[in-house]
């Protein structure tokens, strides 16, 4: 099946179970994991048995650390809480990572993609730039997965 969008998906809110479906009905076939860390304090997001929560579904999964939010630029905004310095932060971080960004272009043409992180509102996570860079580089149009709808990106509405 060729792709017909690079999808991103946040799991804040959402159980293990009802994440999967919801990717079972966008027909995802791939979950890209840009969580520099796979850890998590929810229960089946964290690398290992995320992975085989997604395989026992049919769904494949790839943990790409390269393109997660390096942990100053994270730390900072924690503590400043400013976005517009973390985007500043993340895309010249991003910047350094173009045979990262060509891979995944080529991964999302090739097999039904979706990449992943923790939260919920994709204009204020990272994995919307390394969509946006992949997309650039060629991957197909990006579509943001919500509990319950599927949104196209819109980059000059939700710039910083």
């Amino acid at each position: 099946m060729a792709s017909t969008a690079l999808y991103t998906f946040g799991y804040e809110g959402l159980t293990i179970e009802a994440f999967i479906e919801r990717l079972q009905q966008a027909r995802v076939q791939l979950i890209v994991d840009v969580r520099e860390l796979p850890l998590s304090r929810k229960k089946g997001y964290s690398k290992t048995a995320f992975r085989a929560a997604l395989a026992a579904a049919g769904i494949d999964y790839q943990h790409r650390p390269a393109l997660g939010c390096p942990k100053p630029v994270r730390d900072r905004y924690k503590a400043d809480g400013d976005w517009q310095a973390y985007t500043h932060s993340f895309l010249a971080y991003l910047s350094t990572q173009a045979p990262e960004i060509d891979a995944l272009s080529r991964t999302a043409l090739a097999r039904q993609a979706c990449l992943v992180c923790f939260e919920a509102d994709f204009g204020f996570c990272h994995r919307t730039y390394v969509a946006r860079a992949a997309h650039a580089s060629g991957a197909p149009v990006v579509r943001h997965l919500t509990a319950r709808t599927v949104l196209a990106d819109e980059p000059e509405r939700l710039a910083a």
